[in-house]
């Protein structure tokens, strides 16, 4: 009996390659595993890599064997053969991730993952979450139910490229008389090698960025469509079968060894494509010397051929497209710790929808002879599918009630705190809007007075009394930038200068740290400090300069090794403290400001679901002393003095989520804008009693 085809070998027009749908099995596998959380699995992400060689093989198969046949592509074919293949199963679940959203997430959530789900709807999900990935404010988010939408974004964008490009090589070459594949090779050979170069250079620059970048990507799916128009290959029988379970062993040995970690894509990417391109050559050489479909079942191809690794390689795409929601939408309902049982749980019930899905839409629509027959049919569903679910995404932020946004006057923030003795409990209006916290990070921000990861200088940024006498300088990173609302009311109260030197994630203590955002080492931050001092240092004694910054940071040691819980700590206190006494030994006075508790969740997320019940939004605040070296830096160094609002954000140690009808938090650690203002009398109190003023 005939073994059923996968979609993309039926559409290829070849025999059969049962290893190819094998090899779906394992690439789907791994990233099963490791979103589940299997420990020993870490590396399980490189089943994606796997799916990129697969799919440029499969589709530039199918297209060199079209060229070959009639001389030329259809492109309104193959657009036709890809909508009916992605586009309805994908609407499906689109839509069914915003019903789910709707009931198991917050507004605020809901409003974000609207995006996401237009982002998926118009294969642009990549660039999306690549935006994301460098904005050091969005990495405390709770990942998007449509996260791994990311990689069919980069397929479509590859195939919506190259057969044009295929097209416009063989047109041009063959008016002027000369053959197609070698200028087939030169256009695939460019792709490769300047989208391999471009994604080591980016990796090693900004590794979370490549991870999404098309441009970093496209070798991998080059690499399949090298050897699609690599053709028939004969090699040993004895040769091909090693290659084939070398192959197996590269992807393996992947898929447990690297972690989150390790640098990828980059030249580690190579491993697991490479092992894939050798699994599928072998099985292309053994066709070729052993007779078709026979031939492929030696060695790893045997095992790949077996009947349920096939079946688990047929329903891989749904299976991609349902397990992940289920995954992120476990985490909303049991808390996002998930065990590892949890994650292989909500794994193993995404196969429900995976299998039905499958046999009702998936298989129904890309064999439907009407479709097959009518081009132009099924790039009308294709469309008609991504209205769908762009509406869905619309429909989903619109569906969001709000909340009243309260007047500046209706808003006295830390001021109610002596008439609040225990948490707020309702509202009627609140400041900021919980679905617009986000954004509420002050003018200096906006105004770009907080230096982005690859900066290395602050700009002018002044503020205040520009001929004031004394001068005031906010100093550090996001957390103190979060301050500056207060800093920038005290300084207009005395009339005094405000110059604002931030960074993000650059903490004020003289010592290397890792970027959260970048994945490495943080240079770009000891330059700018650098250059940070030496403007302090200028400034003589009628500076005062006030300090902050957070507290958790992975520092490196003397030898570049990372620093760890209590020797961390230690060598950020010693950092501070160098700091301090630079400072001073210029003349300017020092002010720490202690960095504030981090939430349990996300605050204004949390806020958005029900302004009735905003008590259950506070936390208990958890005292950790790796993170209080600031106030030990502070204690320990004369002449610095200490400020802090802890008593104001968390009277009695509970954290409040809105104070005086002031939302605290715009996500789990920064305070907003419209809070930090209401704590200037705070800050202006302890500065007069230490005789600052």
């Amino acid at each position: 009996m005939e073994p059923r085809k996968s979609p993309d070998e039926a559409e290829a027009g070849r025999r059969f390659r049962p290893d190819i749908e094998g090899l779906r099995a394992v690439a789907i596998v791994a990233v099963l595993l490791c979103h589940a959380g299997v420990p020993f699995l870490a590396g399980g992400y490189v089943g994606v890599d796997v799916f990129f060689v697969i799919s440029g093989f499969l589709i530039t198969r199918l297209l060199v064997g079209e060229l070959d046949r009639s001389g030329t592509i259809s492109l309104r074919g193959f657009y036709a053969r890809r909508a009916k293949r992605l586009l309805p199963l994908s609407a499906v679940l689109l839509a069914a991730v915003g019903v789910l959203s709707m009931l198991l997430l917050s507004p605020l959530r809901n409003t974000e993952v609207a995006g996401d789900i237009v982002s998926s709807a118009l294969y642009v999900a990549n660039w999306h979450f690549a935006a994301q990935s460098v904005d050091y404010f969005a990495q405390g988010l709770e990942p998007s139910p449509v996260l791994h939408l990311w990689s069919l974004a980069i397929e479509e964008q590859f195939y919506l490229v190259w057969p044009g490009l295929m097209l416009l090589a063989t047109w041009l070459w063959r008016r002027r008389g000369r053959p197609v594949r070698p200028v087939l090779w030169v256009v695939l050979a460019l792709i490769f090698a300047g989208s391999l170069a471009y994604g080591i250079v980016l990796t090693g620059e900004k590794p979370a960025f490549a991870y999404f970048s098309t441009f970093g990507r496209a070798w991998e799916l080059g690499l399949g469509a090298a050897l699609a128009l690599l053709g028939a290959v004969r090699l040993p029988r004895l040769g091909a079968v090693a290659l084939g379970w070398a192959g197996v062993a590269a992807i393996v040995y992947a898929s447990l060894a690297f972690t989150a970690q390790t640098s990828f894509p980059g030249t580690a990417a190579l491993v697991p494509t490479l092992g894939a391109a050798a699994l599928i050559l072998s099985g292309t050489a053994l066709a070729a010397s052993a007779g078709g479909v026979t031939g492929v079942r030696a060695g790893a191809g045997g095992v790949l051929s077996l009947a349920p690794v096939r079946y688990v390689g047929r329903i891989s795409y749904s299976w991609y497209l349902w397990h992940w929601p289920f995954i992120v939408f476990a985490a909303a309902i049991w808390g996002p710790r998930l065990s590892v049982v949890a994650g292989l749980a909500a794994v193993a019930a995404s196969w429900v929808p995976t299998q039905l899905t499958h046999t009702l839409i998936e298989d129904p629509v890309r064999r439907a002879p009407a479709l097959r027959r009518l081009p132009n049919r099924a790039i009308a569903l294709g469309l008609a599918c991504t209205v769908v679910a762009v509406g869905v995404g619309i429909a989903l932020g619109a569906a969001q009630t709000t909340v009243p946004t309260a007047k500046l006057s209706q808003v006295p923030g830390a001021a109610a705190l002596p008439e609040q003795p225990t948490p707020q409990e309702t509202a009627v209006a609140l400041r900021p809007n919980p679905l617009k916290a986000r954004a509420d990070r002050g003018r200096s921000y906006y105004e770009g007075c907080m230096v982005g990861i690859e900066g290395t200088n602050s700009n002018k940024c002044l503020y205040g009394d520009p001929h004031g006498e004394r001068t005031l300088i906010l100093f550090g990173d996001s957390h103190a930038m979060q301050y500056f609302p207060t800093v920038d009311e005290l300084a207009e109260n005395l009339h005094w200068r405000l110059i604002v030197l931030t960074k993000a994630e650059c903490p004020p203590e003289e010592i290397e740290v890792r970027s959260m955002v970048e994945d490495r080492e943080y240079s770009q931050c000891d330059v700018w400090r650098q250059s940070a001092l030496e403007r302090i240092e200028q400034g003589g004694k009628s500076v005062t300069v006030l300090m902050s910054g957070d507290t958790e940071y992975t520092p490196y040691g003397p030898h570049g090794e990372e620093l760890k819980e209590d020797g961390a700590a230690a060598a950020m206190e010693a950092g501070y403290k160098r700091t301090l006494r630079r400072i001073q030994a210029a003349g300017p006075r020092t002010v720490v400001i202690r960095d504030n508790p981090t939430a349990s969740g996300d605050v204004p997320s949390c806020v958005s679901e029900d302004i009735q019940h905003l008590a259950r939004c506070a936390f208990r605040r958890h005292r950790e002393w790796d993170r209080e070296y600031d106030v030990r830096a502070a204690e320990s160094t004369p002449n610095t003095h200490l400020v802090s609002f802890i008593a104001d954000i968390c009277p009695g140690e509970v954290c409040r989520a809105v104070i005086g009808n002031a939302l605290t938090y715009r996500d789990k650690d920064h305070l907003t804008a419209t809070f930090a203002r209401t704590l200037e009398p705070m800050l202006e109190s302890d500065l007069r009693e230490d005789g600052l003023l």
